[in-house]
């Protein structure tokens, strides 16, 4: 894995610094010695199926092919030193192709009108929005087994494809070590005498390797969509929800931490970053709450670190305390040096009162504040204007805030039948003269809605778009 990680970074430095010169063929050649055409292929398919989340497994497999057999053929000692160049400039040519096999990409025109090492500079930048919901289900151990037996290869090759392509977003070497820890599974349990057995205990083993995936993905997710400051928005306000008793010196602190961890661990190329730094901000976490809270407690007694985070990042959130009436912070303080603190101050006093409200809601509010403040603050009469855009604005707010949480509120008290059952009521009352049909339509888009953003782990961007598009309206 040490060799494969060397080598991304290698690439990337030959693209930064190598610009006008050789096109990294002596560091991808160096690279595929080391590592040997397997372990290269492996990475490859990885990678790629990483950068391109929406492309088919042909698409990638022939990207694949073309590339292991560029570094096959042109790596070797006695290989004409065009080689490389002549065959990395055919193979962007043939991404330029219109009946190209390998993946598409919107903006790879823009690419194609460039020629020699520009072209291929362009293509090698493009990439697919990584996958928000990932799709991927691990198949039943005697379904693996049945595939597994067909066809070895071609097992690990598409399993790889279709973890990379769900799982992108966590660091690569954390996606590494869990591919290759489940594909290691698979070959010792399917030529095992108990094969159920085999997997049970093994599933045991890496459980904390595929937690580590599954939460880094998330993690990291978040952080690609928010940046370092939002994302310290996004854990103040869903720790001040699951527990509305702490205040915002006990939460803040550790809101600033977890935006430190994936600032550290999403991008590194460190094999035990992500595991380390989470499994720190994890105890942080839990010395300063477990006092404040049963479920937290409940959550920090178990000795698996990584399910301890998963339990906390899972909690409902509690029902808020009986608190004063919110006050805005006074214009002076929001255009001070520390005026963000104030604007996160505030907004956390908002989501402890809203606990229904999930983030992608409050990350609204968030937005429009800042934007607002940024505004108001250069302008010529701040106070003016802060204080005209806070009486436009209490309104809007308060609606905002009543509606989100009357529909994620209801979503997270009945269950999911009985949800839909008042949405379509309340559809119903709300559209007269619809039909039968449409009403139904209307109800199952709602309910999809509040299904996939209402949960506190919502795909940011995903459910930023639909709220844009469809701000919430109460069932």
């Amino acid at each position: 894995m040490k060799a494969a990680l060397v080598l991304l970074l290698l690439v990337a430095w030959g693209h930064a610094e190598h610009r006008g010169k050789a096109y990294v063929r002596d560091k991808v050649c160096q690279e595929y010695k080391t590592m040997g055409k397997d372990n290269f292929r492996t990475l490859t398919i990885v990678t790629n199926s990483m950068k391109f989340s929406n492309a088919t497994f042909e698409e990638i497999s022939h990207l694949v092919r073309e590339i292991v057999s560029l570094a096959e053929t042109c790596c070797t000692e006695d290989a004409d030193p065009s080689c490389y160049d002549d065959g990395s400039s055919a193979l962007s040519a043939k991404s330029c192709d219109a009946s190209s096999p390998f993946p598409h990409h919107a903006d790879a025109g823009a690419c194609c009108v460039h020629t020699g090492l520009e072209r291929k500079l362009c293509l090698a930048a493009l990439q697919h929005p990584p996958r928000e919901i990932p799709r991927y289900a691990e198949p039943a151990g005697d379904e693996v087994c049945a595939d597994f037996a067909k066809d070895p290869k071609g097992f690990a090759d598409r399993f790889l494809y279709e973890y990379a392509s769900n799982y992108g977003q966590a660091p690569l070497p954390v996606l590494l070590g869990s591919a290759r820890s489940f594909l290691s599974m698979v070959s010792t349990c399917c030529i095992s005498p108990a094969p159920t057995v085999c997997f049970l205990k093994e599933k045991l083993e890496r459980k904390t390797l595929s937690l580590l995936t599954l939460l880094s993905n998330r993690v990291c997710s978040r952080f690609a969509a928010y940046g370092k400051d939002k994302i310290k928005f996004s854990y103040l306000t869903m720790f001040a929800q699951k527990i509305p008793s702490a205040s915002f010196e006990e939460i803040f602190p550790l809101a600033e931490d977890a935006a430190e961890v994936f600032a550290q661990c999403c991008g590194s190329m460190a094999e035990d970053c992500m595991q380390k730094k989470l499994s720190e901000h994890t105890a942080k976490v839990c010395g300063a709450l477990s006092a404040k809270d049963e479920r937290f407690a409940g959550c920090c007694q178990g000795k698996n670190v990584m399910q301890n985070y998963f339990c906390i990042s899972s909690l409902k959130p509690a029902k808020s305390p009986q608190l004063p009436e919110l006050q805005q912070p006074a214009n002076e303080h929001l255009c001070g040096d520390d005026g963000g603190l104030h604007s996160h101050r505030y907004i956390f006093e908002l989501a402890r009162r809203h606990p229904s409200v999930p983030d992608v809601f409050l990350g609204k509010l968030y937005d429009a504040s800042r934007k607002v403040i940024g505004e108001c603050c250069a302008a010529g009469d701040s106070s003016a204007c802060l204080d005209g855009k806070k009486q436009q604005m209490r309104g809007e707010i308060s609606a905002f805030l009543a509606k989100a949480g009357e529909l994620c509120g209801r979503y997270a008290e009945l269950d999911f039948l009985d949800f839909k059952k008042r949405l379509k009521e309340t559809v119903a009352q709300s559209v007269r003269g619809a039909g039968p049909q449409h009403l139904t339509e209307l109800a199952e888009r709602k309910a999809a809605f509040a299904s996939t953003c209402c949960p506190a782990n919502a795909p940011p961007l995903y459910c930023d778009r639909q709220v844009t598009r469809n701000p919430p309206r109460g069932p």
